[in-house]
């Protein structure tokens, strides 16, 4: 057998961020509120860059843009809640999705309660919630990723249709 010459590798091109956001959007997600209590102060965010990873033991990952107010405030807590939205919960989707919102009474006019295993805000009307303790955090470009082992859940009986996002805006799944 004769040994073939190495071919030299070609630099690629670099993938354009604006591109990579197009694409990235066409892959349908859920819509979740995350929560945190940091500094006596309910903190949320919506977020859909949320995924189960381990049965045993339980654990979920979160990323969290590092610019966000709530990076420090679940990186100060070490705890914090998911709530998976309902259809019906748009606006509220929207309304944690606004930057430069107060924080003060920012769930005051969204039904929520706090969690019996971490005291995190948790929706009443989520599809499903977890309460989670962070197990570990990874440094990923502009972002960290928390990994939680689950200390709680709760699941709607009477679930409705799902949110989700699609291509930089809330649809919903039937």
């Amino acid at each position: 057998m004769t040994e073939q010459p190495e071919q030299p590798l070609q630099q690629p091109e670099p993938v354009d961020p604006d591109a990579f956001r197009q694409v990235m959007g066409r892959l349908v997600t859920g819509v979740t509120v995350v929560t945190t209590k940091a500094g006596g102060l309910d903190h949320a965010m919506t977020a859909n860059a949320v995924m189960s990873v381990s049965l045993e033991p339980l654990l979920v990952v979160l990323s969290v843009e590092k610019e966000a107010r709530f990076h420090d405030a679940v990186l100060e807590s070490q705890v914090w809640g998911i709530s998976i939205l309902p259809e019906s919960a748009r606006a509220t989707a929207t309304w944690l999705a606004t930057r430069g919102r107060p924080l003060h009474g920012q769930l005051d006019r969204i039904p929520h309660h706090h969690g019996p295993a971490t005291g995190v805000a948790l929706l009443d009307d989520a599809l499903g919630t977890l309460e989670c303790h962070t197990f570990d955090t990874v440094g990923a470009g502009d972002h960290s990723l928390l990994i939680g082992d689950v200390r709680s859940l709760s699941i709607n009986e009477r679930p409705g249709d799902a949110l989700v996002y699609y291509r930089g805006a809330f649809g919903v799944q039937r």
